[in-house]
């Protein structure tokens, strides 16, 4: 994508609708679903939702997937036991969604799978079903995660918040 058009979509694009496709009860059940699927396995979800890039860091070359990056580290999704963290970074402004997994995680699911989870994601979203596509998300993680990452029979901390970030 065009820095020139990418700079017009943060500029302009829906990023003003934030609260309105993620109102306080959404992040209520993305905490809840979040939650209730970590007890399943070791990993660690993370949801970061964030409306458009600055102008400047646009023109400065900064696209989602960099972002996702900075937010994953600003989160500190990487720091847990088994390097277990996952995080969901939606650009509103650029219709973007980047999954970025850690080392732990990377190294037993592929970015394939991870790549399937996002454009089922971006599909819903298309459509306007933004709650069915974070929820849907969600679970497709959970899915994955159990499959690859189980649980064991310690007991398993939660070490990141569930709580969707809205940045």
């Amino acid at each position: 994508m065009a820095r020139m058009q990418r700079l017009l979509m943060n500029l302009f694009d829906g990023w003003f609708q934030m609260r309105r496709r993620f109102p306080r009860d959404l992040l209520d059940e993305m905490t809840v679903a979040i939650a209730n699927g970590e007890r399943e396995h070791r990993g660690e979800v993370c949801f970061a939702m964030e409306s458009r890039l600055a102008p400047m860091a646009v023109l400065e070359g900064l696209d989602a997937e960099k972002r996702a990056h900075q937010v994953f580290s600003q989160l500190r999704v990487w720091d847990t036991e088994h390097n277990s963290g996952v995080l969901f970074y939606v650009l509103m402004a650029e219709h973007r969604v980047v999954i970025v997994a850690d080392r732990g995680i990377g190294a037993v699911v592929s970015q394939s799978e991870w790549d399937a989870v996002r454009d089922h994601m971006l599909g819903s979203f298309a459509k306007g079903a933004w709650r069915q596509g974070c929820l849907d998300g969600i679970a497709e993680a959970h899915t994955l995660l159990k499959r690859h990452f189980p649980g064991n029979d310690k007991a398993n901390p939660d070490e990141l918040p569930d709580r969707p970030v809205l940045l």
